[in-house]
């Protein structure tokens, strides 16, 4: 069952703790929904867990590089 989608308010005030960056949607390696940050050095994905984003540093894991990166 997929959790509730953020409100959009929510949405635009959110920011990744460790970069500052914005967060999009995505999806873990498990399927897992999770936010990924914007940040084009250190983007970090962040678990949603029971449809409520979990923005520790610690639970946050490293993202590679889209094709569009250097």
């Amino acid at each position: 069952m997929p959790a509730p989608a953020l409100e959009p308010w929510l949405r635009e005030i959110l920011r990744c703790p460790v970069t500052g960056a914005t967060l999009v949607d995505g999806v873990g390696p498990d399927g897992s929904p999770e936010l990924v940050s914007t940040d084009p050095d250190d983007p970090l994905a962040y678990p949603v867990r029971d449809g409520i984003p979990v923005l520790l540093a610690d639970d946050a894991r490293p993202v590679g590089r889209t094709a569009g990166g250097a």
